[in-house]
């Protein structure tokens, strides 16, 4: 996929960043179906072509900051070389570059939330709350809440399975499933369906 293809994917005036980071490298780009597990990922392929997978349903601007992190998985690879942690040192200062380079992509309430993020990139999207109720929140016209919106004996929706919140354990809540009487621990920012 060309870097052109990409543009309906993207916010505008994204491509001057695409082509300088693109520029050194044969890359094969995925678009795929929505996937509960990741946003997206990155992978070197026995050809020594690199190959970009991600979710198709991504507002433009999550997409691009997706992108970036999966380009600088690559970056990051062919310049410090194979034997890097994947999101150790040398991925982070790559990805905070990259965010900070390109930081008037992002519209200006979400420019301050990056900033933060790029003083210590996490791995993962779900580490980041701010990202996370950003990308959640804004625009949403939905009935889904994050879990820790909720109180001690509240009632909820998840995955078409009715639970009851318990209680705060450490930083994650203890669940009870209604069906099955057995308990679950959920991260606070959980996006369940209240019940009425």
């Amino acid at each position: 996929m060309s870097v052109q293809s990409l543009e309906k994917y993207l916010p505008q005036n994204t491509l001057k960043y695409l082509k300088v980071w693109f520029s050194d490298f044969y890359i094969h780009i995925k678009i795929t179906r929505d996937r509960n597990s990741k946003l997206g990922d990155y992978r070197k392929m026995p050809d020594n072509s690199h190959e970009i997978t991600i979710n198709s349903t991504l507002s433009p601007q999550l997409f691009f900051f997706v992108l970036t992190h999966e380009l600088a998985h690559l970056i990051a690879f062919e310049k410090y070389g194979r034997r890097i942690s994947p999101h150790g040192h040398e991925w982070k200062s790559t990805f905070r570059s990259m965010l900070l380079e390109s930081l008037d992509i992002y519209e200006e309430d979400l420019r301050p939330i990056i900033i933060r993020f790029s003083r210590s990139p996490k791995a993962n999207f779900m580490a980041s709350p701010d990202l996370v109720k950003y990308f959640h929140v804004k625009g949403d016209n939905d009935s889904f809440v994050f879990i820790e919106e909720l109180k001690s004996g509240d009632c909820f929706m998840y995955r078409n399975e009715r639970y009851l919140l318990e209680g705060l354990i450490k930083k994650n809540y203890l669940c009870l499933n209604l069906a099955t009487g057995r308990k679950y621990s959920f991260k606070p920012l959980a996006r369940i369906e209240k019940c009425s």
